[in-house]
This record gives structure tokens, C-alpha cells and sequence, in this order.
């Protein structure tokens, strides 16, 4: 078959990898001049900065796609375990370290919150029971049609703790304010907010902490060039700085795609672009009826992030490959940035050195920042060309107010990323990170579907489609995506 797959991402790269390896003609389109999407890379002055994720966890989920192709995981990537996972900053000058070693990491909450260290084992006993009754009927199970919703166990799902909040069960389980803000942080990774996503997203600890967070050597982009490097080998063809314009149906089927005004024939689309700019601006009417374009609007995109990058001639002892200096109020936070759609004024500030763990990412005795703050999805309740500058010199300010003393005096490269890149450069619904927000009950169910309903022919894949946002989930929308094209194409 004549596959053409829309995007570069990570979810695109990945499907053309597996449909390639199947014998497919496989054309992606990019728009931009390089592969990976939201994950890339930024070079400037001898420092090296991933602009996208910083973190790989379930590397189970890559591997069966690298098998899938013929070549294992431990062929193309070198991953690295990380001792701290992370080092967490609190107002009060509390320094907390979690490791993958639990009795470290109980070692280090014996000093700083000894009521919790029985709870932290009981909680992250709780997050594995989640992720064991989630894992295979929501995760790995595409949830298209009647035969997937019949897998689902509903005594199980009454055991996922989806009637709490994050909040409201972290609370329950923890006394001390140090542990209650570690534990809520990890609804960002799908950039949900903790106090109104479902406790189900407790699952989130269990893959990092007990499963292991990973850096790859030479940079997360190393992936994206990785799944380059393979789906080329594979025979795959790449047309960059290529929009697609239009996705062609004609009688409820796909024809093809409109590229640079010119009509390609595809027997099959992928898109890999946010499914909500999909279906509001690349089918038209007569494929999606206006009242479907309507719905898709309307969903609740994730939270946004702004992204800082600092290339400093010094090294911070304080600091290690990933940090979070913590905000006094969590919940203030999230209402500035979900309720009033505006920037927090006192924000958890996320800082990764990847030079600790590749030197060559800095010059000598320098540190490359990724500084992320998390950042409401574009409405017009912010303005990002009048606070950009602005915001990024409180950020600095903040942060050599907590532990970088006199940073801004080092600064020799700085790069600011808004939401509004993120929008003009990818596509992302309201200029969102994640995809899709989960910040409801019954997220699970209500993400696109990996086969699109109403258009034969037609598949979607990435973070804002099932199962979620985030490296794996992303790799596994695209193993979705191909099991259902051999299940209806074939």
C-alpha cells in the first residue's frame, strides 16, 4: 500500500519505521527542515540543548518497536540511568534527592519528612496496582471498537481510583508538604493539572521510580535521528519543508494529500499532526461534517510550557541533571495557569543540565539550562509578544534567588520558547505540549482514536491522540496505529 504520513515527529517516524519494514511505500511530509517534532534539538556558540523531552521511561515500549524493524534498542541508543532520577529544591531551602535505589531515596526522606517513609513505600505500591490494571486495558489496548471495549474489566476499573483527584489521594496518603508537592508534580508529565486529573494518573511514579527514567547519551534527540536513520535504511522517503495542505477523501475514503499544490495518491494517511488542527483544518465539510470540527475544537488541548535556554560559562555544583525548585503554593499554581490562563507569578521551575551527564554539550566549565517552566495553551488572556523578555528575566532572577547565585552575570547564550512557537512551528492545538488534557475522569476515553471515525483510510498518532502524551505513549499510538491498519486495510 501507498502510505503517506503527515509530520515528523516521533509518532510519524515511528509508523513509517514499522509500515516500511512491512514492504509499504511510505512518503512522510514535514513541514519544518528537520525530523522530531516538539523533541529537538537547539546549537548555538558550542552548546547543545534538547528543546523537547528530557526523560525516557518505559523503554520496553521502543524496544518492540525497534524489534518490530528488525534491530533492538540496545543497537541504536545508549540509554543511562540517572543517580538522583532528580534533585528537588523547596522554598525553605530543603534539598530532597529521589533515586531509582528506594532505601536511598527512603534515606533521604527520613531526614525531612520521617512521618512519610512508611507511606512512600505504601504509595508507590498503590501506583504499580494502578499501572497493573491499566496497563493492558488502556494502554496497549487501541479502545477502537466493540471487540477492544469488551477487554476491559469494570471490577478493575473501579480499581484505578478514578472517582479522586491526584491531589485529593496524595493528600489522604502523605502528611508533610514536602512529599504532597513531590507527588503531585507528576501530572505535569501529560500536562494535566494535579488537582483535577483523576488519581488514576498516580500510575505516573510507579513507570519512573520503580520502572526507571532513563537519558539517552548524546541527547533525547538522538532518538528522533535514530528513527530517521532507520526508517531511510528501511526504504521510508522524506519530503521536508513540505506542508500538507489538504487531506483528500472522496466518498468517505482517503485519495491522498495536497503538498506544496501538488495532489499525492495515498491508499492510506497518517497523521502525526495535533488531531485537532487534523480534523478542524486538513479535512474538509464534505469528509467531516462541521458539528464533528465543532467537537474537536472544543477539546481541552494540555497545559503549554515556556522553555528557557541558558548557555552559562560556569557549573553549579547545586545542581543536578534534572532539578525542580518547587513553588510555595501548588495550588495557586495550576489555578494561574488552567483557571486564569495566565503565567504563575511564583512557578515550578524545571531545570535540566544534560552537560553533567555529555560535557560536550557545553564548552569547557560551561552548563547548557533547559529551564521549563509550565505555561497556560494560548488564549487571549496572555500575551507572550509584550511578556516574553519580561518573563524570562523573573526567571533568572528566581533562580539565582534560590540556588544559581549571579547567574544572570554568566549567561553567554539565551534562547527563549513560547507557546506561540509551539503553535507556528507544530501545530499544536492552542500551542499545547501534551496533546490532549487529562484533567477529567473519563480522559481515557474521550482522546482521538488512533483509526479515525468517519474516514476510511485515515489513522492519527502522537500525543494528542490515545493513549497520551509523552515518549512511549507516543511510540505506542504509532504501534496502535499500525495494528489497526492490519486489522481493517489488509
Amino acid at each position: 500500500m501507498k502510505v503517506s504520513i503527515i509530520g515528523a515527529g516521533i509518532g510519524g517516524l515511528a509508523t513509517a519505521c514499522l509500515l516500511v519494514a512491512e514492504n509499504h511505500e511510505v512518503t512522510i511530509f514535514e513541514q519544518q527542515a528537520k525530523v522530531g517534532g516538539k523533541m529537538n534539538r537547539f546549537e548555538k556558540d558550542g552548546f547543545t540543548f534538547d528543546t523537547g523531552p528530557s526523560l525516557l521511561t518505559m523503554p520496553h515500549i521502543l524496544d518492540e518497536l525497534y524489534k518490530r524493524c528488525g534491530t533492538t534498542l540496545g543497537d541504536q541508543l545508549s540509554l543511562q540511568p540517572l543517580s538522583p532520577i532528580c534533585r528537588y529544591f523547596y522554598q525553605d531551602d530543603t534539598i530532597f534527592n529521589c533515586f531509582d535505589d528506594r532505601l536511598k531515596t527512603l534515606d533521604e526522606i527520613k531526614k525531612i519528612a520521617p512521618e512519610d517513609v512508611e507511606a512512600y513505600t505504601e504509595f508507590l505500591d498503590y501506583a504499580e496496582n494502578i499501572y497493573t490494571k491499566t496497563a493492558d486495558a488502556f494502554i496497549y489496548n487501541p479502545l477502537y471498537s466493540f471487540s477492544d471495549f469488551k477487554k476491559l474489566d469494570l471490577l478493575s476499573f473501579f480499581g484505578i481510583d478514578a472517582f479522586s483527584t491526584v491531589s485529593t489521594r496524595v493528600d489522604s496518603k502523605f502528611q508533610s508538604e514536602y512529599l504532597r508537592k513531590f507527588f503531585k508534580r507528576f501530572t505535569t508529565y501529560n500536562g494535566s493539572s494535579p488537582y483535577l486529573a483523576p488519581a488514576t494518573l498516580n500510575v505516573i511514579p510507579h513507570v519512573e521510580i520503580n520502572q526507571g527514567g532513563y537519558y539517552i547519551k548524546g541527547g533525547l534527540y538522538t532518538l528522533a535521528e535514530s528513527l530517521l536513520n532507520l526508517a531511510k535504511s528501511l526504504g521510508c522517503t522524506f519530503h521536508f519543508n513540505a506542508s500538507v495542505e489538504k487531506i483528500i477523501t472522496e466518498n468517505g475514503r482517503i485519495t491522498g494529500v495536497r503538498t506544496n499544490n501538488q495532489i499525492v495518491h495515498s491508499d492510506i494517511v497518517v497523521s502525526n499532526s495535533d488531531a485537532t488542527e487534523t480534523i478542524t483544518r486538513l479535512l474538509d465539510n464534505d469528509a467531516v461534517p462541521e458539528s464533528k470540527k465543532q467537537k474537536a475544537s472544543t477539546i481541552e488541548p494540555s497545559c503549554s510550557g515556556f522553555v528557557l535556554l541558558l548557555g552559562i560559562d560556569r557549573k553549579y555544583d547545586e545542581l543536578a541533571h534534572h532539578n525542580i525548585f518547587f513553588t510555595k503554593d501548588y495550588q495557586r499554581e495550576f489555578e494561574h495557569i488552567f483557571t486564569d490562563k495566565i503565567m504563575p507569578d511564583d512557578p515550578t521551575i524545571y531545570v535540566a543540565n544534560t552537560s553533567q551527564s555529555n560535557p560536550e554539550h557545553a564548552p569547557d566549565n560551561g552548563s547548557n539550562l533547559f529551564i521549563l517552566v509550565n505555561a497556560p495553551y494560548l488564549s487571549d488572556a496572555f500575551s507572550w509578544d509584550a511578556e516574553s523578555e519580561s518573563y524570562a528575566n523573573f526567571i533568572i532572577k528566581d533562580l539565582e534567588d534560590r540556588a544559581l547565585t549571579n547567574l544572570s552575570e554568566y549567561i553567554k547564550v539565551k534562547q527563549i520558547i513560547t507557546p506561540t512557537d509551539f503553535y507556528d512551528k507544530y501545530s499544536s492545538n492552542k500551542g499545547s505540549i501534551y496533546g490532549t488534557s487529562s484533567n477529567s475522569m473519563f480522559s481515557a476515553f474521550v482522546r482521538p482514536r488512533n483509526k479515525f471515525k468517519g474516514v476510511d483510510g485515515l489513522y492519527l498518532v502522537g500525543g494528542s491522540t490515545h493513549p497520551g502524551g509523552g515518549i512511549p505513549l507516543v511510540v505506542q499510538s504509532a504501534l496502535n496505529a499500525v495494528n489497526l491498519i492490519h486489522r481493517y486495510e489488509s
